[in-house]
This record gives C-alpha cells, structure tokens and sequence, in this order.
C-alpha cells in the first residue's frame, strides 16, 4: 500500500513490533534477574512453603522460552491461577495477581486508571492553551518588553519543580482565599461538576510546568517559521500580521507541538507521581509507589507495561496527526 493508508498501516504494524519488544525487556528485567523471583514476588514475610507455590505459579522450573510464552499468553487470552482452594481464572489482557492483596493486577489498574487519565487530560487541555498561547504571544511581540517577560515567566516555569508550585497553589488558593477546596477526587459519573471542580488545582500544578516547555517550543518553531521566504513573500503581498501568525506561521509549528505533546501524555500517566501524592489522588502513579515499596512484582510489572503502552500509543498517533499536518511525512 502507497499514500496515507500505506503509512497508517506501517505505524501500526511498528506500534505492535515495540509492543511486544516492551513486554520482552519487562520480562527479562523483572523475572530473569539474580536472586530468588519467586522469594521476591512473595515477598519478605512468606513461608517456604508460599515461597514454593508461587515459583509454581510463576513457572520457574520451565525453559526461559517457555515462561515467556506463558507470560505472553497470559495478557493475549488470560489464565488461571491457583489461590491455594480454588482456581481463579484471570481474563485477557491478565497482568497476574497481586500477591499483596490477592487481586488481579488488571482490575487494580482498571480502578485506578480513570484518576490518572483525569489529571492528564485535563492538565493536557490547559498546557496546550497555556503554552502554545504564551508562545506565539511571544514570538509575535519579539524584542518588546512583554516578550521578555513571558521569556522570564516561562524559563521560571520550566525550572520550578511540580511539588513546589502544588504547595504554593495550596496555600494560596485553598487555604488564604478558599477559592477552592483542598483536592479530593470525586468520580466523573458521580459528579462531574466536583470533578472538575477538585481537579482544578492539580490541573493547574501539573500544566504550569508543562505549559513552559511548549511555550519555549512554540516561540522557536514560530521564529523559525517567521524567518522564511513564504512568510516574507506574504508580507510584501500586504497580508496581515495577525493572518501570518494564525494562518501560516502556527500551522508550521504544529509538527514538534504535536510530537512534544505525544510523549508528555504518554510519559505523564505514569510520571505524575508527585502531584499525584501531593493531592492525595489515588491513580496509578501513587499505586506504583505503593507497589514498589512493598516489593509487589506483579503490580510493578502490569504498572510499566501499561505505561509503556500508553507511551507508545500516544507516540504512534502523534506520528498520524504528525502526517495530517505535513504530508511530506507520509513520503518519508
């Protein structure tokens, strides 16, 4: 296949190769690796003979190959585990049990997940405005007082860590103004307005930071744009600045906006760490922290394949909408 279908079908097929490849090296990381698996998935606290049940449960006896398979098969079309009494069956896509809690792996995720998915989304929303908005305002007013203003404003943001700009937003907002209430996740389907509502302030601590990478991003594609000979062509036609700007300029810059924010989705679902613990959010990125400090393999490894997952995927549409953009790409 030629053209844009041909290039769709090429990236589908690569997101499915670094799929697999992810889910290899998770393996290999986390089960091929010196010492007792089965006395580490357990944890400290298990008895020989716990020990014993869960190097069955895990295979360790079996060939590397064909543990993988298994492993393989699990998130393809699920499997049973033994819980001791009974057989539980862990449908597709199984990540494992969790050997903290006895639960599958893709249910925690599944409940923890919507959290996640609200803090980003929308922090995504408001670092796009934010950012792409300060960045054309400061390629726009070039060399004037305000450009450097927002040039201080943003190289401030990007320097600022998240936490420090959370407390801050806390203290001010929530505790001198009581402009809002101290965060507490309320489900969308409960009460989307208390949603929102509560997830104002860690949208806004989580864009803040965001927003001062795709303004430095913006203003440099915008500069280089406003620096080549089309551009110039139109101002000699007497086209309007502020045409250049929304009709020309802007859309060359989409390309790297689009690709910056691909991986700042993709990497923030999992890497929203300390917002998620500084608002007290129960999502997969508080859950991780939890898992790896009582040493829960199983929930470890489910967490970083799906958060490679969304990596990839966020990377593979970002490579799409790269195309609509500049269909050069698609002849590449």
């Amino acid at each position: 296949m030629s053209g844009f279908g041909g290039f769709v079908l090429r990236r589908l097929v690569g997101t499915v190769i670094t799929l697999l490849a992810i889910s290899v090296i998770v393996y290999v990381v986390f089960f091929v690796t010196p010492g007792n698996v089965a006395q580490i998935t357990c944890g400290p606290r298990c008895s020989p003979e716990q020990v014993h049940q869960v190097a069955q449960q895990l295979r360790l006896d079996d060939p590397l190959y064909v543990r993988y398979w298994h492993f393989l098969q699990g998130i393809l079309v699920g499997q049973d585990y033994s819980t001791g009494t009974s057989v539980e069956h862990c449908s597709a896509p199984c990540l494992g049990m969790s050997y903290q809690g006895g639960q599958q792996v893709t249910q925690l995720i599944f409940a923890k997940l919507p959290v996640s998915l609200s803090l980003v989304f929308g922090a995504m929303i408001l670092w796009l405005i934010l950012g792409v908005g300060t960045g054309v305002l400061s390629a726009w007013r070039r060399g004037r007082i305000s450009e450097r203003v927002l040039t201080g404003v943003t190289l401030a943001g990007v320097a600022t860590p998240v936490f420090v700009i959370g407390l801050v937003l806390m203290i001010i907002v929530c505790g001198q103004l009581r402009l809002l209430p101290f965060p507490q996740y309320v489900s969308l389907s409960d009460d989307p307005e208390q949603w929102a509502w509560n997830l104002l302030l860690p949208w806004l601590s989580l864009a803040l930071i965001e927003a001062a990478t795709f303004a430095r991003l913006t203003r440099a594609s915008m500069l280089e744009t406003l620096a080549e000979d089309h551009i110039r062509t139109f101002r000699a036609y007497g086209v309007g600045e502020r045409s250049i700007i929304g009709r020309h300029a802007l859309r060359g810059a989409f390309a790297p906006i689009i690709a910056l924010n691909a991986n700042n989705v993709g990497g923030a679902i999992g890497g929203a760490v300390l917002t998620e613990t500084l608002f007290g959010l129960p999502g997969i990125g508080q859950e991780l922290v939890h898992a790896v400090n009582v040493v829960d393999l199983p929930v470890v490894v489910g967490m970083v394949l799906v958060v490679g997952f969304f990596v990839v995927i966020a990377n593979a549409v970002a490579d799409v909408l790269y195309a609509v953009a500049d269909r050069r790409v698609v002849l590449a």
